[in-house]
């Protein structure tokens, strides 16, 4: 893949005046995505639009792309047991499955395999500018000037904004912990790969599925595993322990927790605290970097809380006074959600407003800002940063409310375009995620896992969707079967 051929910068400053030219920041998942869909487009295809995505690696893929950790902070917080969470035919592209006979969980070499296929497989190779990354993007009276890496500088109409939000290490402000940083006894997971030479005790800050995943890494080669999460009551299990958020770091190798216990000797603590939002490429004529102002009124300029970003018309196009709303999209924000099919419903979107300006009704637009606002505030988000911290997060349902919502928006009226509708059975199986993942864990456990998928999946979806309820009986039988024991055991 690294042999992928650059586009010559020459041949799109000389295009034809008239052509809108659009701008795609990352070859990630979501890039992917805007670049499938843009080619795919009648604008594109009868040559009255052009698109580039820059990537400032040497290999599309984003997080998925694995780099050692050398980097400040790392390109990639790829650790080596990192399999995905959900079920793949829940997480694939809406427009591309997984091969057959693929991990029903599979690890994270599967999943760059996947995403490399997927751009070969709709041609986006020769769309993709490799080591290349934009430096510096600004709005110019009527159009994005653009400066790139390599010293050279151009304008686009539009731009989409890919660069993805797991780069920049979120580190909280809790009291001692920057001396622990500072020591070398802290280091956030972005920098994390394996559970070696951590130490015999070791504390795990976070609940997140990088959190839980770091936590079981290190129980099976430390002494004892500390794992604070915010909310939880006290409870051991084996060698890991399981305690509230940390609200203290001492210098002797002490913390303390929010309900007031300690632990003691602990010779290594991993932040899995989570990323900021970050867009280097913009200066604050572009987006402000600090919390916004209470709504309504909404802001006149685009705010970056580094938890948010706002105000967003559909979670995607800017809403703000010093640039068109519609010369701007931002990709892949939501999290908590099944992250490629929605970036795909994300771009059908973006064509629609690329196209049309005019689609986009501002006031209504507001109104439905203000209105999530609101509902977050009744829900217990009543501090700014709460409501920041809230605002991209959905709940289960949301995210296929969502995507309903945005091919519809996506159908041009008039068009004879097909409205992509998320399949009952695709919700069903987000739902049981967490108890599918244990089940293929067993099967992996007993050496059962690839006669379950051997072959699976070359009839197409539905087949994946039998296996999957197949797995749901099973594990709910495993279940009956160990408490059966269990009772037996005791007679």
């Amino acid at each position: 893949m690294d042999m992928i051929p650059n586009i010559p910068l020459e041949s799109l400053r000389d295009e034809p005046i008239y052509k809108k030219r659009i701008c795609v920041i990352g070859a990630g998942a979501s890039g992917l995505a805007a670049l499938k869909v843009i080619s795919q487009s009648d604008f594109y295809k009868t040559g009255q639009w052009s698109v580039v995505a820059f990537e400032n690696r040497t290999n599309v893929g984003g997080v998925w792309f694995p780099a050692a950790p050398t980097d400040n902070p790392p390109l990639t917080p790829l650790y080596d047991s990192l399999t995905t969470n959900l079920p793949h035919p829940v997480m694939a592209y809406t427009s591309y499955s997984f091969p057959p006979s693929t991990s029903l969980f599979p690890n994270a070499a599967i999943v760059q395999e996947y995403i490399e296929s997927y751009a070969a497989h709709f041609d986006l190779l020769p769309l993709i500018r490799l080591n290349t990354a934009v430096i510096a993007a600004r709005w110019e009276t009527s159009i994005w000037s653009i400066t790139l890496s390599t010293g050279e500088s151009m304008s686009f109409d539009h731009i989409v904004v890919a660069n993805g939000h797991y780069r920049l290490p979120r580190i909280p402000d809790t009291p001692g912990l920057s001396e622990w940083i500072l020591s070398g006894k802290a280091s956030h997971s972005a920098w994390y790969r394996h559970p070696d030479n951590f130490g015999d005790v070791v504390l795990v800050v976070g609940g997140g599925p990088s959190g839980k995943d770091i936590s079981a890494d290190m129980s099976s080669v430390s002494k004892a595993v500390i794992h604070s999460v915010t909310g939880t009551s006290p409870e051991d299990v084996g060698n890991l322990k399981r305690r509230p958020r940390v609200v203290e770091y001492r210098s002797n190798g002490e913390v303390v927790f929010e309900d007031g216990s300690m632990e003691h000797g602990i010779d290594h603590c991993i932040l899995a605290t989570g990323y900021q939002m970050d867009f280097p490429f913009f200066d604050e004529s572009v987006i402000r970097t600090e919390i916004p102002p209470p709504s309504p009124p909404l802001p006149r300029d685009l705010y970056n809380s580094t938890y948010h970003i706002f105000p967003l018309a559909r979670h995607v196009f800017p809403l703000q006074n010093n640039y068109p709303t519609s010369s701007l999209a931002f990709m892949g924000l939501l999290f908590r959600v099944a992250p490629m099919p929605l970036v795909e419903a994300q771009a059908h979107a973006i064509v629609r407003v690329f196209s049309d300006p005019s689609c986009l009704d501002g006031t209504q637009e507001a109104v439905d800002i203000i209105t999530r606002s609101e509902t977050l505030q009744a829900q217990g988000a009543h501090s700014a940063l709460q409501l920041a911290k809230a605002w991209f997060r959905f709940e289960e349902h949301e995210q296929f409310d969502y995507r309903d919502e945005m091919y519809k928006f996506a159908a041009r009226p008039g068009s004879n375009g097909e409205i992509i509708l998320v399949p009952d059975w695709e919700k069903e199986m987000y739902h049981e995620k967490d108890k599918l993942r244990v089940a293929w864990r067993k099967l992996e456990q007993s050496g059962e896992a690839e006669k379950w998928v051997a072959g699976v999946g070359k009839g197409g979806t539905q087949e994946w969707v039998e296996m999957m309820r197949e797995l749901l009986k099973w594990a709910d039988q495993n279940d009956r079967d160990q408490v059966a024991a269990s009772s037996s055991s005791r007679l």
